[in-house]
């Protein structure tokens, strides 16, 4: 019993260093925006829509990778994920075209995020601990995300500040490096087959023909469509209002900072009260945080009182929304339904981040899509209502059915 709480907490630190880092680096890709494209001549609409291609990819690749995971264990795809990581970056930092920005930022670091980031992790997470604690476990590891985004924010500043864009793209690839040894101790199993589980084909049978499903996805379509739109543009949008670009750095970081709150807090809740009423008020609190930024004067302190705020609800919607998969389907694929799921945050992701650029380069500010945010925001809160974490009863070992 005591080497296996050592080996789950070992497992859950080791995840946690691997989506601290993976997200922290993530995170700081809006500093990149105004330099290159300033540098290059590039209208927004380049930038953002290389990284919009990222979450499509990232997206389109998860539930394959978190298959993958599931039948294989996480580190080979963690290792693998940590390699395609860093030949991004360091292929980034060469970029001098829009076809070069969209294989290195796109293609290669949206493949190796699908195999260092939330499916893969929180599946190997959820394998690993008793049922009755997975939510708070799932909160813990979100929130280690969080601390890297907060953590590592500054430091990309920094980095760009004194090296340069380019210099500063092949620092951060360093650092990405060390995710390759983190994922090859991580000695995760994959769930023994026991009489009665589905096959793949059977699971993904049974959770196409649950509403419940199809509503969650939805829902996390919202989640990606807000928070990387806010996470690449609102830098932009704080320089055009007259703000320092620091104050935007800043905005991000005490995102990332008071997430590790909200992600933690959300696990912890999720544990006790309803999962899906908990995703639909915040959602609901979200557009309320989102109208009230956008509707008053916006000064250092109103951006900074919107990253706080921001910043608990951020990444609060990742722990409940496992929790709810794992809770209705069972973690014997989890992370391949969880990344499924996913998709749908990283369609909404490539929408969020594409239609920022594209309308701002048609109309010269991001109006609109703050709008399209808030409507969003009730959309999902409604979706999230109808939604049941039961779990669903299926027939037990040697049960005939007629």
């Amino acid at each position: 019993m005591a080497l296996q709480k050592h080996h789950t907490l070992l497992l859950i630190v080791l995840a946690s260093l691997v989506i601290s880092t993976a997200m922290g680096l993530r995170h700081g890709f809006g500093l990149f925006l105004e330099p290159m494209s300033s540098d290059f001549g590039w209208g927004r609409g380049v930038f953002a829509f290389a990284l919009a291609v990222q979450n499509l990819i990232w997206g389109l690749s998860q539930p394959f990778t978190g298959a993958l995971a599931d039948r294989f264990g996480a580190a080979k795809i963690i290792v693998a994920g940590g390699i395609l990581y860093v030949l991004g970056l360091c292929f980034m930092s060469l970029s001098t075209s829009a076809l070069g920005m969209t294989v290195s930022a796109g293609l290669l670091i949206g493949f190796g995020l699908s195999g260092t980031t939330f499916s893969v992790i929180l599946g190997a997470v959820g394998r690993a601990v008793p049922a009755e604690k997975r939510s708070m476990a799932m909160g813990i590891v979100s929130a280690a995300g969080s601390f890297g985004q907060f953590a590592m924010l500054p430091g990309t500043l920094g980095l760009i500040e004194w090296l340069g864009w380019s210099s500063a793209l092949l620092a951060m690839g360093a650092i990405a490096a060390l995710m390759i040894p983190l994922g090859a101790m991580l000695k995760d199993r994959p769930s023994p087959k026991a009489l009665g589980d589905l096959s793949l084909r059977d699971a993904l049978n049974e959770a196409a023909g649950q509403k419940g499903f199809w509503l969650l996805c939805l829902g996390f379509f919202v989640c990606g469509f807000q928070v990387v739109f806010i996470a690449v543009h609102l830098p932009g949008y704080l320089f055009d209002n007259g703000l320092a670009v620091q104050v935007g750095t800043t905005v991000l970081a005490l995102v990332g900072l008071f997430n590790i709150v909200g992600t933690y807090t959300a696990g912890w809740m999720g544990g006790i009260w309803s999962k899906p009423r908990l995703l639909s008020w915040l959602y609901l609190i979200r557009g309320v945080i989102i109208t009230a930024f956008i509707a008053l004067p916006l000064t250092t302190t109103s951006a900074y009182l919107f990253g706080i705020a921001m910043g608990l609800l951020w990444l609060s919607t990742v722990p409940l929304t496992n929790g709810i998969v794992a809770s209705v389907f069972g973690v014997r694929h989890l992370s391949m339904l969880g990344g499924i799921v996913f998709l749908f945050h990283q369609l909404g992701s490539f929408m969020g981040v594409w239609l920022g650029g594209f309308l701002y380069d048609l109309t010269g500010h991001y109006d609109t899509v703050w709008q399209i945010a808030i409507v969003l925001s009730v959309v999902a809160a409604a979706l999230h209502w109808f939604i049941s974490e039961k779990p669903l009863a299926r027939p037990s070992a040697g049960q005939v059915t007629t």
